[in-house]
């Protein structure tokens, strides 16, 4: 009796291993969970070990669809995989109230939204939807040399594609007469003044600490300074702020407030010419439009104490500023700055390149909004640095799309094989091994096959081999074709399991992004071209689908004027 119930379970875990594994049970696997539920019945691994062995090899001799029907029979719950449900919740914010926090995500448009714009986007939506607060959507678009009018509406796009929605928008440039009245305060005050000194000598007096003659000059004449550089074509003058210029935190040391940029805003033509730094417009933004919780990366960290001391001297309220690190990823540029040139060099295709992590180009290889939702999350808000691999992005997306993701065969640099004695057939197979709802497809074969180079090359002359999912075949000759001949139906432990497709096939690309960069230089060999075969059911496949190619990987599908195209998403 005992070794009927070593015998009962180890064909459950064997089947439910076969039917994730494409058919093959690994016997080391299934010994060791059949150990793990009969080790508290007292049954001894010396026991369980040849049972287990002789069972495995029973059920790899059995087709994956009867596979599937055997277990659906003698243990369904094995049929569904164990969902672990993973915590991607953010840790509380500090003096927030439910109902009351406002946060605010402010991108320049000046450039299609990257990774690290979603971990921002991403942060700052789920804290206003955590709290029961507001979320802002702002542009800071303060800077005309930069903005173009294209992008106000692609970051929406883009945003909306990576789910995150927004209860209020606007621009940052819509309150420049308010940011006016502000500065004209500071002069008032005698917390700010006009400087006309040139960027060097700026510069210079920064880094030694000594104040410019421009500091004495008088409140009344530094607002006249003020208006000429409002209304006239006043070039090379600044507001600065009167910090300390001998404060260690060289942020202080009277930073430029406003600066004349006399190029036409995509929103407001040449209406103004005078335009807020980050420092100033950040600050006074966050506090007028009420926003509670602000997040900006660790970068501006030293900025915090200009950022406060503005709030501080406009006697404007001070939000609960935070900082998270940036998001750095090994091999992929993750700044406009370092993307931007790849695309002017023509190293890149364009924004929306795979081996780029910009949100199209992310999109376009196959990665799922949530996906990169419970990436992002995962990381946390942490303000220690460090690079992760694009690989955890790849293993959430593929928890996410394994379960839906139809299979079918492709064959890489194909070669013909032509199986002497083999019976035409209809074989009816389905496009997922655990969800039959996905249904089926039929394919109708010959004699007359497309098979891998690659396998093909390891298999000798005399090797019997299965074309996957139908029947054995015997090698008789290899050339540039493969002839061999059938060898039955039934399945041999063991035996190699190949990808095929028949005459009737999908001639198609795929395209395999590797790493951009390899330390600091361009990796030339980035993107990988694979030229194949698929099935002809792939021709039917609709834009925008992701499928698994078996023993190849996930990739997504496009298919325009009868051309097919993959994009390689992972494996």
């Amino acid at each position: 009796m005992s070794s009927d119930k070593i015998q009962k379970t180890a064909r459950m875990y064997a089947l439910q291993n076969a039917i994730r594994f494409d058919g093959n049970a690994n016997v080391k696997a299934v010994v060791g969970k059949v150990i793990g539920v009969l080790r508290k019945d007292g049954f001894s691994p010396r026991e369980i070990i040849p049972i287990v062995s002789s069972v495995v090899e029973e059920v790899n001799n059995i087709q994956l669809d009867t596979q599937i029907a055997e277990l659906e029979k003698l243990a369904p719950e094995l049929l569904k995989k164990e969902k672990k449900e993973r915590d991607f919740s953010l840790p509380e914010l500090p003096d927030a109230e439910k109902g009351k926090v406002v946060t605010r995500f402010p991108p320049e448009p000046n450039g299609y939204l990257h990774i690290g714009h979603a971990k921002a986007s991403i942060v700052d939506y789920e804290y206003a939807r955590m709290y029961d607060g507001k979320f802002i959507l702002r542009f800071d678009d303060t800077n005309p040399e930069n903005a173009q009018f294209e992008f106000y509406d692609v970051q929406k796009e883009d945003l909306r594609w990576l789910g995150v929605e927004w209860d209020k928008e606007y621009r940052t440039s819509d309150n420049l007469e308010k940011h006016y009245k502000l500065a004209e305060q500071l002069i008032n005050q005698g917390d700010a003044y006009i400087c006309n000194c040139s960027p060097d000598v700026i510069k210079e007096g920064r880094f030694h600490g000594k104040e410019c003659c421009c500091r004495d000059v008088s409140c009344g004449e530094n607002i006249d300074l003020w208006k000429d550089m409002i209304l006239s074509s006043t070039e090379g003058t600044v507001l600065r702020l009167k910090g300390d210029m001998t404060c260690k935190n060289t942020a202080m040391r009277d930073p430029t407030l406003f600066r004349v940029i006399d190029k036409p805003h995509p929103i407001h033509g040449s209406r103004f010419r005078l335009w807020p730094t980050y420092d100033f417009a950040g600050a006074v933004e966050d506090s007028i439009s009420g926003v509670t919780h602000p997040f900006r990366t660790k970068e501006y960290e030293l900025r915090d104490e200009c950022y406060f001391r503005l709030l501080d001297l406009l006697k404007l309220r001070k939000p609960h500023l935070m900082e998270f690190a940036r998001l750095s990823i090994d091999g992929m540029p993750v700044s406009k700055r370092k993307i931007k040139p790849l695309i002017e060099q023509g190293l890149v295709t364009g924004y929306d390149d795979i081996r780029l992590p910009t949100l199209r180009g992310l999109k376009k290889r196959g990665i799922l909004p949530e996906a990169i939702k419970q990436f992002v999350l995962s990381q946390g808000i942490s303000k220690v640095e460090s690079t992760v691999t694009f690989g955890i992005v790849e293993a959430f997306n593929r928890k996410l799309i394994d379960p839906t993701a139809r299979r079918y065969f492709f064959v890489k640099d194909p070669v013909k094989l032509v199986v002497e004695g083999a019976p035409s057939k209809e074989k009816s197979i389905i496009f997922h091994p655990t969800d039959k709802k996905l249904g089926s497809r039929t394919i109708k074969t010959g004699k007359t096959f497309f098979v891998p180079k690659a396998d093909m090359e390891k298999i000798k002359t005399g090797d019997v081999f299965r074309l996957k999912d139908l029947f054995n075949v015997k090698i008789k000759e290899k050339n540039d074709t493969i002839f061999a001949e059938y060898a039955g139906e039934e399945l041999i432990s063991e035996s190699a399991k190949i990808q095929w497709t028949t005459d009737d096939f999908v001639k198609m690309k795929v395209f395999v992004p590797h790493l951009l960069f390899e330390g600091d230089k361009y990796n030339p060999d980035s993107l990988e071209t694979v030229q194949g075969f698929a099935e002809k059911a792939v021709s039917t496949i609709m834009t925008g689908e992701i499928i698994q190619f078996e023993r190849f990987g996930f990739v997504r599908i496009e298919n325009t004027d009868n051309q097919v195209t993959g994009f390689f998403a992972h494996k």
